[in-house]
């Protein structure tokens, strides 16, 4: 099942094995490889050897096949192999011909170079390969090609970050007071007492500016 048009030069297709990351679990994780994950296959490289574009802070773009048993949640499996390869992986996940897309920004552990820290997900879930609107346009190099695609799973509003570190800041913020909102909302709900809920709802609406104003900033 092709998703992306990338050229042959860029193929790998090969397996790679379920343990090459058991270095990297425990036995609870393990078992959820075992129990979740059908197959995993390395479909692309993209690098300056295989798409002719110049590598700044990105190197390598690894595109892996991960076929699913059951579709059940799968991030935490995507997070371990992500965590064991220095290069910056996009997954495509695929269970009974619907697909899944994550990748993750990430940096070198500061104390262990055989390991990376996962600094912000983006991903889309389950749709059908049809209906596929995201894409990797080899353009510019292989920061701007990341940096567009990872633009493409984050933006709803069509707001184009102009790096990744700006995508990230971003993201945290509007996720952190989305999720103090949703908590707000419901103590005001569940608040029997009157003073309670007005005090409830003047930190409602100081957090529902704050995210007001932080997304009109990056449309401006």
């Amino acid at each position: 099942m092709e998703v992306f048009s990338l050229p042959n030069a860029a193929k790998v297709q090969r397996v790679i094995p379920k343990n090459a990351f058991d270095a990297y679990t425990n036995a609870k994780q393990k078992k959820l490889f075992t129990d979740l994950i059908a197959r995993i296959t390395w479909l692309y490289k993209l690098s300056p050897d295989t798409v002719n574009l110049e590598a700044r802070e990105i190197k390598e773009i690894q595109i892996f096949k991960v076929e699913l048993k059951v579709m059940e949640e799968v991030q935490v499996v995507l997070d371990i192999i992500d965590k064991s390869i220095p290069y910056n992986i996009i997954f495509m996940v695929e269970y009974d011909g619907r697909i899944y897309l994550s990748t993750s920004v990430k940096h070198p552990h500061p104390l262990d170079e055989n390991k990376a820290v996962i600094d912000w997900t983006f991903k889309i879930g389950w749709f059908d390969p049809s209906e596929n609107k995201y894409a990797l346009r080899l353009k510019g190099n292989l920061d701007s090609v990341y940096l567009d695609f990872c633009n493409q799973l984050a933006t709803k509003l069509g707001i184009a970050y102009k790096s990744l570190h700006d995508l990230v800041q971003h993201k945290k913020q509007v996720d952190s007071l989305e999720k103090e909102i949703i908590k707000l909302k419901a103590s005001i709900a569940n608040s029997k007492q009157f003073n309670h809920k007005v005090e409830f709802n003047i930190r409602l609406k100081v957090a529902e500016r704050e995210l007001s104003a932080i997304l009109r900033s990056y449309q401006t």
